[in-house]
């Protein structure tokens, strides 16, 4: 994102290190005043640089412990409303669009293959669906995480490692 700068990118940091971090925390550490970082989080806030503050945890724990990626193919033009009625899919956690031979990843979680099955089937009902294809997850093997693009960021800009 144009526009960060070293201390942007120190506060990014310091958020991927511990994202409960305390304003106060966070001025303490980096030496600078409480509202500095406020006004520095409220512009980072504003530019769009944060993508949730929604807490991340396993479906596992509500009795959903199957989770696969489903391929799916669309007929383009209906794309928008695809998408929309995917959304409506409470198994669906999480969708991405594609380049490619596939037009849409979607993240599912369910209870067990039957549950699965029947996820699927949703999905391929939903009209402009052309096909999908289901890879169970084996397990997460790299989480989601930034910290390193902050690290290469902050080295490209002339800051520390």
């Amino acid at each position: 994102m144009p526009g960060l700068d070293r201390t942007d990118l120190e506060i990014l940091a310091a958020l991927a290190d511990d994202p409960r971090v305390t304003i106060v925390a966070l001025a303490e550490t980096l030496r600078l005043s409480r509202n500095t970082i406020q006004a520095r989080m409220t512009r980072l806030e504003q530019t769009g640089i944060f993508l949730s503050y929604e807490r991340a945890f396993s479906p596992d724990v509500l009795g959903f412990p199957l989770q696969a990626f489903v391929s799916i193919g669309v007929r383009q033009t209906e794309l928008p409303r695809i998408i929309n009625e995917l959304a409506r899919i409470p198994e669906v956690v999480q969708a991405h669009g594609l380049s490619g031979s596939i037009d849409l990843l979607a993240r599912v979680a369910c209870r067990d293959a039957r549950h699965l099955f029947d996820t699927d089937a949703r999905i391929l009902s939903i009209e402009g669906v052309e096909r999908t294809e289901t890879s169970l997850a084996m397990g997460e093997v790299i989480p989601f995480r930034v910290a390193g693009l902050i690290g290469l960021a902050r080295r490209e800009s002339g800051g520390s490692a």
